[in-house]
């Protein structure tokens, strides 16, 4: 399987042999269960000795002629401290319980619940990665993953560019993107942000983004800027493929293609 090479004006350069894995079978359950095994989260919670940093002495009791007792006193039967004391006389308040001010939470979250002991086999990760690559060259499923190109036709994937594009500036490589995927897919590759709307907002998430273009470089191969993700071929993974679904819009250099070849043994 071969693909045109692009120059930074979007005219064919030449042509260059794709690996393998650009025509393996797209799984995604696979790539699916690689995701979710994938998916990181940072656990919180509430300190494990919230609200019995104290000196409470436990359930006091109800028993006649006991120093100590709760006896006789019309007072219930939960975890005390002790505020005053005047020889055998107690103020005591309740500590420790959820009801008490001060107390622990009924029912915190549980870090432990929060951990991801998800594991992976070597050949469904591989299986999952070649997947991903061959998604980013099928037409069918890039435009069944964006909204926006459900009607339209595309043609010419993978996209693969020669690797004079990683030396331009932001303003001739906006240029130069909107000249090789046109004015559709360019839409497409921007990333975006939105206020997110409902309660996130007030819980340190006020703001949705899209993932936008992935350009895929060598590893000796470095560009900087904001406006598009970029990652080499070596640290390539399913995540960066196919995060929320296989099919994302994904340009290739050169020398990109040639190490995703001897990485996966073409």
């Amino acid at each position: 399987m071969r693909a045109k090479i692009l120059d930074i004006h979007g005219k064919e350069k030449g042509s260059i042999e794709l690996p393998k894995a650009f025509s393996e079978i797209v799984r995604e359950d696979v790539i699916s269960k690689v995701l979710e095994a994938q998916k990181t989260r940072q656990p919180y919670g509430p300190s494990p000795v919230a609200g019995k940093q104290h000196s409470a002495s436990g359930k006091i009791r109800h028993l006649r002629h006991v120093w100590k007792s709760g006896y006789g006193r019309g007072s219930s039967r939960v975890p005390r401290k002790i505020m005053t004391r005047r020889g055998s006389q107690f103020n005591w308040v309740a500590a420790e319980i959820p009801s008490a001010i001060g107390g622990r939470r009924a029912h915190p979250p549980k870090t432990i619940s929060m951990i991801n002991t998800k594991r992976i086999n070597k050949k469904e990760m591989a299986l999952a990665l070649k997947g991903a690559l061959s998604a980013t060259g099928n037409e069918k499923i890039v435009s069944n993953k964006y909204e926006k190109l459900k009607d339209e036709k595309i043609s010419g994937l993978p996209i693969v560019i020669e690797s004079k594009i990683i030396s331009l500036k932001t303003k001739d490589l906006i240029s130069s993107l909107k000249k090789i995927l046109g004015k559709i897919l360019f839409e497409v590759s921007l990333k975006k942000r939105k206020i997110r709307s409902g309660k996130g907002k007030l819980r340190g998430r006020k703001y949705k983004k899209n993932l936008g273009l992935l350009l895929v470089t060598g590893n000796k191969e470095k560009i900087k800027t904001n406006i598009i993700d970029v990652k080499n071929a070596k640290e390539l993974n399913v995540t960066d493929l196919a995060n929320g679904g296989a099919g994302r819009l994904t340009i290739y250099t050169e020398e990109a293609i040639k190490e995703l070849g001897e990485r996966l043994k073409w």
